[in-house]
């Protein structure tokens, strides 16, 4: 059986070119939104909870995954690195999709700046003077807040209950909130740099599939720093950056 991994869009572009030999798949997501995206597609076992590195590897174990696909964000560190140790325990055949990056077309900008991590963010975010939006999610407001920021910060959410639950519960203000699903293209993010008069936008390299090209460009245009966490440099014995390429060494495997 095939394994696997989905936390990107193209995800389904994947699942669709493996449907063209094969139903004999795993599928792992990490909500139940990600199943509902999935729900049109064939395969035997879908699974929409977390899984840590003991259930990724009872996973396999149970289900005699040969060949473990791993398509998750290029920033959900923990799941690829718990894929590639559970593969290594039962030799299993790792394969990885990388969304591929867009920073380096933006390279030679001077309002393009690359941090390492959230840490890195603050000797840069204390200078601005002005509105921050920040469009890297929920997960990482509460080290934002941590900054102590006199700034206003905008964040934008998903619009899900638990995660305006959450950040209303560390003490953001609702009128510092836009809930709404992304992507989100050039203009709207144009509308909402003018709309708050922002002076700084923080995200991380999505590739464009994840919307950063149209959130560069609209930093780049509207002559305001666009703050980028970068992607953590991983070590791949096999990794793809094309649907279609995966899915022909895939079939090739089989």
């Amino acid at each position: 059986m095939i394994g696997l991994i989905v936390g990107t869009s193209e995800g389904k572009n994947i699942l669709s070119g493996l449907n063209e030999f094969t139903e004999d798949i795993l599928v792992s997501t990490a909500t139940a939104y990600g199943a509902e995206l999935l729900r049109d597609y064939k395969y035997k076992v879908f699974n929409d909870k977390p899984l840590d590195l003991g259930g990724l590897m009872q996973v396999i174990k149970h289900h005699d995954i040969k060949i473990l696909i791993d398509a998750s964000h290029p920033y959900a560190l923990e799941i690829t690195e718990n894929a590639i140790e559970a593969c290594k325990v039962y030799g299993v055949q790792y394969v990885r999709y990388e969304r591929p990056s867009i920073t380096e077309n933006f390279k030679d900008n001077k309002n393009v700046i690359v941090v390492e991590d959230y840490d890195s963010l603050y000797p840069y975010l204390s200078k601005v003077e002005g509105c921050i939006l920040n469009t890297t999610g929920s997960r990482n407001i509460e080290k934002i807040i941590g900054f102590k920021l006199k700034n206003r910060v905008i964040h934008r959410v998903l619009p899900s209950i638990k995660v305006l639950e959450d950040i209303l519960e560390l003490g953001v203000r609702v009128d510092d909130i836009v809930a709404m699903k992304g992507p989100v293209g050039y203009e709207l993010n144009c509308g909402f740099i003018k709309e708050y008069k922002a002076k700084a936008i923080i995200m991380k390299d999505s590739g464009i599939q994840g919307g950063t090209y149209d959130k560069i460009k609209a930093a780049v245009d509207n002559n305001i720093p666009a703050f980028i966490i970068g992607r953590k440099d991983m070590e791949y014995s096999n990794v793809f950056y094309s649907e279609l390429e995966i899915v022909k060494f895939i079939s090739g495997l089989m």
